[in-house]
């Protein structure tokens, strides 16, 4: 699904109009149905005696006094429209439809409205628990550019305080406050319950911390042709799309990678892990059993021999093992090249970092020759990644044998050169810039984890949670996206995509049963079988 920037959205509203002659009073007369829709089928069970729409002056609240005057048709109760300015201040669809509401006020005591120039009035005289009131954020939407001020400001703020009081806030397209082109505030933002976007979510809807302020997320159609959401296949400046992984997409991956009646281990597909150091087996045990779970036929962990005993203690029964050279420091070095070239002759993908270590020159010295000299796909992790950073100019990624990065926020931020608050203000220009600048698939984790791949398109994971933040469930990604590339390796962007959704799945599924606090690494690991067979049903059993 694609993920739409302001701009975008408004141009697709204009072919929409002009090619499909359907009037911009249709489009916004649909957008506020489907938000009352939405509040009635995610609210299912809940009685609300009083609906307060707090409106702006462009199309946002245009779309809010649609929401007012279909909760009056339905008999919803008292419907007090509040619009933040004057109505001679409106223009075109959006006046038209808060003149319509103006008027049956005027008939009805069941439908208030009240032009609320200095955004306080009406709201700020609430007090109280507010438990049967749903307020509606119609402000700003997507087109908020600068932090709120003056009226606007004091209507945020009232909404805020009355969510407090028990009220439920409903925010429509985005909350006001959210920037629609980035995963940030702009000052002063609504805290919603619930928010009903159109046609396409926007960055501020899936990337955090903005996307915190949502709540629950309903995407709805408004009648806009999906082909008219292809024509606009460019950002502004020529960069590439952003989309939102899907179930259906992760679907058809399982379902073109499937087994066939006659498969045996050895066309199943093999990896190689390189992981593990002295203190360090258990991220190399978690890692090789997510390789097998994930679908592989076999895997093969290559670690310092001394760390074999315990690897071999901790590790699945089926994970096959290799001793290295150990350095001093009791990892790998550069006397192992040979050996591991040797042993990836035989394999498919070759996976490196996970409990490798990088304290040491020589190991950094091995993992550059490996990415140097491959000869077939590569994932690198952990301390692979380490072993990089920061990450050579002339080191890059090729479509023969590609290679994905795995960093989280520090290691990506060591990986660029910066620091890791500048990564995360800008998550999305640094994980493009990276994949784009070295031919690479990054995978840049964390909540709403991002996937660049070499053409510049960004792709955002809907699944997971805040209880995967805990020791190992990088190793466990890490086998998982081997397992899957080893499967079918070339294209690889597709087995990434898959290998970062189940694994967020899987979390989820740990957390239902465990709670976040409770959860742990080897909990997602041995729920990879039943996130993939909830996606793909029948066809894994």
């Amino acid at each position: 699904m694609k993920i739409l920037m302001a701009e975008q959205m408004r141009r697709i509203d204009e072919l929409t109009v002009e090619r499909c002659a359907i009037p911009y009073l249709t489009l916004m007369e649909t957008a506020g149905s489907r938000v009352v829709e939405a509040i009635f089928d995610q609210f299912s069970g809940r009685k609300f005696e009083q609906f307060v729409i707090i409106c702006g002056k462009g199309n946002n609240g245009g779309d809010g006094a649609v929401v007012a005057r279909q909760l009056w048709l339905r008999k919803s109760g008292l419907i007090e429209v509040c619009l933040v300015g004057s109505i001679d201040e409106m223009r075109g669809a959006a006046r038209t439809n808060m003149e319509i509401v103006r008027n049956l006020a005027g008939m009805d005591q069941s439908l208030r409205f009240v032009e609320l120039c200095d955004g306080g009035g009406e709201l700020e005289s609430r007090s109280g628990r507010l438990n049967g009131m749903v307020v509606i954020d119609a402000i700003l939407g997507t087109g908020m550019s600068r932090p709120a001020e003056g009226a606007v400001a004091v209507a945020i703020e009232s909404i805020n305080r009355m969510k407090k009081a028990g009220a439920t806030v409903v925010s429509v397209d985005l909350p006001s406050g959210v920037a629609s082109d980035e995963g940030r505030f702009i000052g002063l933002h609504v805290e919603a319950d619930l928010t009903v976007t159109f046609t396409a979510p926007k960055i501020g809807n899936l990337i955090n911390p903005a996307a915190e302020a949502n709540g629950r997320l309903v995407i709805a159609s408004i009648g806009t042709p999906e082909s008219l959401i292809g024509e606009e296949s460019s950002w502004s400046g020529g960069m590439a799309w952003m989309e939102l992984i899907e179930e259906c997409q992760v679907r058809d991956w399982l379902e073109s990678s499937r087994r066939g009646s006659m498969a045996h281990k050895g066309a199943t597909g093999s990896v190689l892990l390189l992981a593990g150091s002295s203190g360090k087996t258990g991220a190399a045990a978690l890692a090789s059993g997510a390789v097998l779970r994930a679908g592989a036929g076999l895997v093969t962990v290559a670690t310092p021999g001394p760390a074999l005993p315990l690897l071999v203690a901790q590790a699945d029964s089926e994970v096959m093992t290799e001793p290295l050279v150990e350095t001093a420091g009791g990892a790998v070095g550069v006397d192992a090249f040979e050996t591991i070239v040797r042993l990836a002759l035989t394999r498919d993908i070759l996976a490196i970092g996970p409990g490798l270590s990088s304290a040491e020159d020589s190991t950094r010295q091995l993992v550059r020759l490996l990415v140097e000299t491959r000869k077939l796909p590569l994932v690198i992790d952990a301390d692979g990644l380490n072993a990089l950073a920061p990450w050579p100019a002339e080191l890059k990624g090729s479509d023969e044998f590609p290679v994905i990065i795995t960093p989280h926020p520090g290691e990506m931020a060591r990986l660029m050169g910066m620091k890791t608050v500048e990564v995360e203000a800008d998550r999305v220009g640094m994980v493009r810039d990276l994949a784009r600048r070295q031919h690479l698939i990054v995978v840049l984790k964390g909540s709403r984890t991002l996937i660049a791949e070499p053409g510049g398109s960004v792709f955002v994971n809907p699944t997971g949670n805040a209880g995967m933040a805990t020791a190992g469930a990088g190793d466990v990604l890490t086998g998982m996206i081997a397992g899957f590339l080893a499967q079918r390796s070339v294209p690889a962007l597709g087995a990434v995509l898959a290998g970062v959704y189940l694994h967020g799945l899987a979390g989820d599924l740990a957390a239902a049963a465990l709670g976040h606090r409770s959860m742990i690494a080897s909990n997602i690991r041995d729920l990879i079988g039943d996130a993939i067979t909830m996606v793909a049903g029948e066809v894994e059993k």
